[in-house]
């Protein structure tokens, strides 16, 4: 059986989030086809803030929140090179989280003072629910702009 956390971070239920990710053009990630809000680009680093939210308390992330700047100021990455290490991150960062999440002890254990009885369990699993909300956004606009082909699922079927 696959382990439940490399399904809820990596690979389970629907397309890899490495494939979600892959091939796209930085015109791709910068569009903002239609009346959508935010652009690829936009979502991803909005995923990924959190993610190093809940996962590395990291401080420049967590001020963004505080400011209420949830989003990068611009739709469009600054180059290729800006766009493919913010998504190397957010995926080595959920390979992280698969990770921390084989502790079984770590798992139990109380996320922080601010949450009693809020467990690191409870953390990842709102953390994936919140990735899955955003990677199916950019899907959805994937498929808006026209870059989106799914990939047959392991039986064979789309």
């Amino acid at each position: 059986m696959t382990d439940v956390w490399s399904f809820l971070f990596l690979n389970g239920e629907f397309a890899p989030r490495s494939s979600i990710l892959d091939g796209l053009t930085l015109e791709q990630v910068a569009a903002r086809p239609g009346e959508a809000p935010h652009s690829i680009y936009e979502e991803l680093w909005h995923t990924m803030d959190w993610q190093k939210i809940v996962l590395e308390r990291d401080e420049t992330a967590i001020k963004h929140w505080e400011e209420n700047v949830s989003f990068p100021p611009s739709p469009a990455p600054e180059s290729e090179a800006t766009w493919q290490a913010l998504v190397d991150s957010f995926l080595a960062l959920s390979e992280r989280a698969v990770e921390l999440a084989q502790d079984q002890a770590w798992l139990e254990t109380e996320e922080g003072a601010d949450n009693p009885g809020f467990t690191w369990r409870n953390a990842l699993e709102q953390l994936a629910v919140h990735n899955a909300y955003h990677l199916g956004k950019i899907v959805s606009l994937r498929q808006v702009l026209g870059c989106w082909t799914p990939r047959p699922k392991r039986d064979g079927s789309q």
